[in-house]
């Protein structure tokens, strides 16, 4: 757990060596509710409805369309910048487009109104740091106290914690009904 809000102007993006350097721990009889335990413990403010901002770089855009697409079936509304929106449409994803930050202040406003759960943003390697909109849309994640990630490993997590927990409505199979 890092406190980059107490820290103004740091980038949130972590390395691989500083990801491995925060913890917490949780413990229960099933893995998904001892990982939701964690990520509690670690401050993360976990909710299973919202809105879902994500800014994918091109190399990460197939592995996180499966999990974009676990939030949608979730009923998480989902919101992206121009590339990203795109590509999840073309997917089937209803995406709502957000301008880049050069462009407009959605994004900004976006952020600071609070109706943002979770704030998805990967960075293509060598982008050049402090001048990049992801370093800018991080920072305002974090001053507003909004659940981020860089890691789509940390969001498989996220999803399998949110799946197992969250209440769906189903229909009853008249089979299954008589089986019970």
């Amino acid at each position: 757990m890092f406190s980059f809000n107490k820290l103004r102007g740091l980038d949130a993006y972590l390395s691989p060596e500083m990801k491995s350097t925060g913890e917490a721990i949780g413990y229960d009889r099933t893995l998904n509710r001892a990982l939701y335990k964690a990520l509690q413990a670690s401050g993360m403010k976990l909710q299973n409805y919202g809105t879902v901002f994500a800014t994918i770089a091109d190399r990460d855009k197939a592995e996180a369309l499966p999990l974009i697409r676990r939030f949608y079936n979730l009923g998480f509304n989902i919101e992206a910048t121009s590339g990203t929106a795109a590509y999840l449409k073309e997917h089937g994803i209803r995406t709502h487009v957000l301008k880049k930050l050069g462009e407009s202040e959605e994004i900004v406003e976006a952020l600071r109104q609070g109706h943002i759960a979770y704030v998805i943003n990967t960075s293509n390697v060598g982008d050049p740091g402090l001048s990049t909109d992801g370093y800018r849309i991080r920072t305002l994640a974090t001053e507003n106290s909004i659940t981020m990630f860089t890691a789509l490993d940390t969001v498989r997590v996220l999803l399998d914690v949110l799946e197992e927990t969250t209440i769906t409505v189903s229909t009853i199979d008249k089979d299954e009904e008589a089986q019970n």
